[in-house]
């Protein structure tokens, strides 16, 4: 029998996606779910992008250029100006989603054996990017006491050898909701200017950030132009996680060249999303305003329907639209798929994502789950008290 890849044995499952068919099966035993698993906003998607599409007049499917159509790439640099950021056309290579932003980021930049630090816990795919490269992932863990902020620069540090080429971090963080202070960034700036490493950026969650925090560009940071790449996406700004559309920005010439031989790889990013992508950008502000005070509001009562529960602790995030929260059971894991395949209140339950999948050390989250808040609020109160419920029954609770 054919033998299947190293890399691909080594390839992580998704803690977000993996119990899905545990899910799926109490679907069909007629049990209702609350699925903060999965950052799918119920939020609408701006009508103009929708009507776009509807609207479109296109005979022929055509390729679309492999940076993506001119009038998007001129409106994201627009867009990028209007927040105060020195972006120009050509600093922009439209991608199917933030994902093959990443990958192509990753891609340009690293070579089988390299290294990548990323503080812990991180979004699981960036390990799945690295992995299908050969590159690794050093990780370097952050505290749920801290809220899960920068591990201190000399920690950073004290794991770079001659084969680091790159820092990543997500701001705001996913899946922590974290949202890196400007004096955080800056020493990060520093230690990548002292050892000439690229800083990746995922900024996909901008626009989501809550009691005066403020979200941060690495685009900028004084002195790190040529070091910075930003990886952006349009699935939660805009509430269209379908239409994966995303992108890469760069002010390194040299850096764009190369990732543009990737996107000349995959031919081109799809046509009708950059259509209903571009019509988002004229979104007014009214609608982030609602979007994020609607988040916000969603966020105080998760955080504090978690905290009231005997044994559990959540930090406060600050942005994005995730918590993770530490409970009272021997494994978070097994207390999901329990959850899911043996725990039922009045024909409802709550699927959560283990957060193991989110550490490369996994021990560092057994008893960490990340929630998405990203259902209504009277939604979210019931899924409280299914989960409190849960954590009473189950079998496998601790002190």
């Amino acid at each position: 029998m054919p033998k299947i890849s190293s890399r691909g044995q080594h390839m992580p499952e998704s803690p977000i996606r993996k119990l899905a068919p545990l899910a799926d099966a109490a679907v069909q035993r007629g049990t209702k779910i609350y699925y903060l698993n999965i950052g799918q906003p119920d939020i609408e998607s701006p009508a103009a992008a929708l009507e776009a599409v509807k609207g479109s007049n296109l005979r022929v499917l055509e390729y679309s250029p492999s940076p993506g159509f001119a009038s998007y790439r001129k409106g994201l640099a627009s867009y990028y100006q209007g927040i105060g950021l020195n972006v120009e056309a050509n600093d922009v290579i439209v991608t199917t989603g933030g994902s093959e932003a990443l990958s192509f980021a990753m891609g340009s930049m690293l070579d089988p054996g390299d290294e990548v630090i990323i503080p812990e816990p991180y979004y699981a795919n960036y390990f799945g990017f690295a992995q299908a490269l050969g590159a690794k992932v050093v990780s370097v863990p952050s505290s749920i006491e801290s809220g899960f902020a920068l591990p201190p620069i000399s920690a950073l540090e004290a794991v770079i050898t001659p084969r680091t080429k790159a820092v990543l971090v997500c701001n705001p963080g996913n899946p922590t909701g974290y949202v890196y202070r400007r004096d955080e960034l800056e020493a990060l700036r520093d230690m990548a200017l002292k050892h000439d490493l690229f800083v990746i950026a995922d900024e996909v969650y901008r626009e989501f950030v809550y009691d005066g925090a403020e979200a941060i560009s690495v685009l900028s940071l004084a002195g790190l132009e040529q070091h910075a790449v930003l990886i952006d996406s349009v699935s939660k700004r805009y509430s269209m996680c379908g239409a994966r559309i995303g992108c890469m920005v760069s002010k390194n010439a040299e850096l764009m060249g190369t990732a543009l031989k990737f996107a000349q790889a995959r031919l081109s990013p799809p046509t009708y999303e950059q259509i209903a992508a571009e019509a988002a950008l004229a979104t007014p502000a009214s609608y982030f305003e609602a979007v994020n005070a609607e988040y916000r509001a969603r966020r105080d009562t998760l955080v504090k329907r978690l905290n009231a529960i005997p044994g559990v602790f959540c930090p406060t995030p600050r942005g994005a639209f995730y918590a993770v929260a530490q409970l009272p059971v021997d494994d978070a894991e097994a207390f999901c798929r329990w959850m899911l395949e043996e725990f039922a209140h009045q024909g409802e339950t709550v699927m959560m994502a283990p957060a193991a999948g989110f550490y490369s050390a996994r021990s560092l989250g057994k008893q960490q789950v990340r929630l998405a808040y990203v259902l209504k609020q009277s939604d979210l109160e019931r899924a409280m008290d299914v989960l409190e419920l849960g954590l009473a029954a189950y079998p496998g609770r601790t002190a």
